[in-house]
């Protein structure tokens, strides 16, 4: 069974050569579509042995990945961009699924790293060498629907699901989308396929939340509404649009119907660990509104479905403090620390419980501790601030 990596790229020499490491155990080919790059990239490629091709870049991400799925040979392709890595603890799953034969596409859980919202999305980025599978799309490329095509002529074929985090997504933290300047080439990208495409749901959902993302409220949930009406089947979809309506109203402070949307978002019938963001967004709306125990019930739910989620175990905490429950919170902003050690506001909220529950030393040794990690992360202000309520209250924490 031959797999073919297959990626396009363009000046990705910061990123790309821990996208080909972590898929060369997987793939026996990688084909590399490069569409200009100035840097050093084809140089990397080459060194991994990759056959790299040239296309003229055209503000069409579907008629790149197509190009670049011309040259593949493998019998399944794995698509990846290159700020992605595919996590090594996945490829005894993906090599067992590709040997059933019915699966003519694999959905993949892909953790967003950084991402402001959810943590998680479902890509459908591992599918066969099949004739009629093609991108469609000019921005958010999928294939989605000719493998619905092919489903309805030749319904012998599924579609399988693996679980567990299969690709490790960098692109989305704040600082990549700001310097790939990608907002304003995405919007004009996607409004002129929905002027040609009105009634597609799943551009409705993108738009819809980019048009948040700069800022355009009352045209995202014009949009995503919109959405919601064209979209009755696919529960994924439907999904993203309760979701990303939950955060507009927010924005908002349409509390009511924020709350609505989450809540509407969480009963559908989709992979759980999807749902994450739904229910920590809405944990943290409860909780502002009073409702603790609502709040609690959310985050706790996260927690069942991803024990390693370590927001979760924060507000959790947060949620625990504002009952008086010192015990329980304390606990949680432990597990919180234990995931991510370099959580200094996990740190700083420690140390006001332990303060709280009479443990003055700990609680020290938690500021302290809050301290340094704010200075090391830049966050002078907060470090400061934290240093002088402390002395406010008589109590100094020794460098």
């Amino acid at each position: 069974m031959k797999i073919s990596l297959c990626a396009i790229v363009k000046d990705e020499e910061s990123t790309l050569s821990k996208c080909l490491s972590s898929a060369k155990k997987f793939v026996n080919e990688i084909v590399i579509l490069d569409t200009g790059s100035t840097d050093k990239t084809v140089n990397i490629a080459q060194g991994y042995g990759a056959k790299v091709h040239h296309f003229e870049w055209c503000d069409d991400f579907s008629a790149a990945r197509n190009e670049a799925l011309k040259y593949v040979t493998g019998d399944w392709i794995l698509v990846l961009d290159a700020d992605e890595t595919l996590a090594p603890e996945i490829i005894p799953q993906l090599r067992e699924a590709i040997q059933r034969e019915e699966y003519l596409l694999i959905n993949l859980v892909r953790d967003e790293i950084g991402a402001a919202q959810s943590p998680y999305s479902m890509v459908s980025r591992l599918f066969r060498n099949h004739p009629d599978i093609k991108f469609s799309r000019p921005y958010h490329a999928l294939v989605d629907d000719s493998v619905s095509e092919i489903l309805h002529k030749e319904p012998h074929w599924q579609i399988g699901y693996i679980q567990g985090i299969a690709i490790l997504h960098s692109g989305y933290q704040q600082s990549q989308i700001t310097r790939k300047n990608k907002l304003v080439k995405a919007q004009a990208a996607m409004e002129e396929f929905l002027a040609n495409n009105p009634s597609d749901a799943y551009v409705c959902s993108k738009l819809g939340a980019l048009y948040m993302d700069l800022g355009k409220i009352p045209q995202s949930i014009q949009l995503l509404s919109k959405g919601v009406s064209l979209c009755s089947e696919n529960h994924d979809i439907l999904h993203e649009l309760y979701y990303h309506l939950g955060i507009a109203y927010s924005r908002l402070k349409n509390y009511h119907q924020a709350i609505a949307h989450y809540q509407a978002a969480i009963k559908l019938p989709i992979y759980p660990i999807l749902k994450l963001g739904a229910y920590n967004n809405l944990g943290n709306l409860l909780k502002e509104k009073g409702d603790l125990n609502g709040a609690k019930k959310a985050y706790e739910t996260i927690l069942k479905i991803d024990p390693s989620f370590v927001i979760g175990y924060y507000n959790l905490g947060m949620t625990y403090k504002a009952m008086g429950l010192f015990k329980e919170a304390i606990a949680s902003y432990v597990k919180a620390i234990d995931l991510n050690s370099e959580y200094a506001q996990a740190y700083q909220n420690l140390g006001v419980v332990l303060l709280k529950a009479g443990y003055v030393e700990d609680s020290l040794i938690a500021f302290k501790e809050a301290i340094h990690l704010h200075n090391q992360q830049n966050n002078i202000f907060a470090a400061e601030q934290l240093r002088k309520g402390l002395k406010d209250m008589g109590l100094e924490v020794k460098s």
